[in-house]
């Protein structure tokens, strides 16, 4: 694992706290200096992270190279304490981040409570390199490839079947096809990094959804 990879990890056990987090603080202010760190990117799960990484790069980027890390909170609700950690009372680096548009509120708070910015709206946020997610990051990815290109990689995925299930369980009857794939996506653990990476690699450019492109354009 390289000074990046560490960086990650120490700094989600940092923020966890408790009896490990001093430890943790240390080795990532270790890691952070190792890996030349300049931005942290905060997401709300590894899907997120997955999406950043590998649309970075089909652009042919290497955002560790670039001193990026891209970091899963675990929660909307967790941003204030990684704000505090890396930005202008921690580690003082330029953060960024992706978030759902419902958890906006949490992302406003914590940068306005550290200083970066006040009365943010939308567009504030966006200023400071803070993207929205209409609803989510898989509400972008079935809206920006439509759902016949993303039914088309569930069956490269082997799971059509798994997919046509789910869709005549009483249930889910009478949702729209979007509906089904979003659900679909959800219901296993993993299956979201799984078409965040699948989806995002087999993407047409043209295509992408624009938070992750004006993210990937911030950077």
């Amino acid at each position: 694992m390289n000074d990046m990879g560490r960086f990650r990890q120490a700094v989600v056990r940092w923020a966890a706290g408790g009896t490990g987090a001093a430890e943790a603080g240390a080795s990532a202010r270790e890691a952070a200096a190792g890996a030349g760190l300049r931005t942290v990117v905060l997401v709300e799960g590894g899907s997120d992270q997955v999406a950043v990484e590998v649309l970075a790069a089909r652009h042919g980027r290497d955002l560790d190279q670039e001193g990026v890390s891209v970091v899963p909170l675990g929660g909307a609700m967790s941003v204030g304490r990684f704000v505090d950690l890396c930005g202008p009372q921690g580690l003082d680096v330029r953060l960024a981040g992706l978030c759902d548009a419902a958890e906006e509120r949490f992302f406003r708070r914590a940068l306005e409570r550290a200083g970066i910015g006040s009365d943010l709206t939308a567009d504030g946020l966006e200023s400071l390199g803070f993207f929205l997610c209409h609803a989510d990051l898989e509400d972008e990815l079935i809206r920006s490839l439509g759902a016949d290109a993303i039914q088309q990689v569930v069956q490269e995925q082997g799971e059509l079947r798994a997919f046509r299930t789910l869709q005549n369980q009483p249930a889910q009857r009478g949702w729209t096809v979007e509906q089904h794939l979003h659900r679909f996506m959800g219901t296993h653990a993993g299956r979201k990094a799984q078409y965040a990476q699948e989806l995002v690699a087999n993407l047409d450019l043209d295509r992408t959804p624009p938070p992750l492109e004006r993210l990937l354009a911030h950077l």
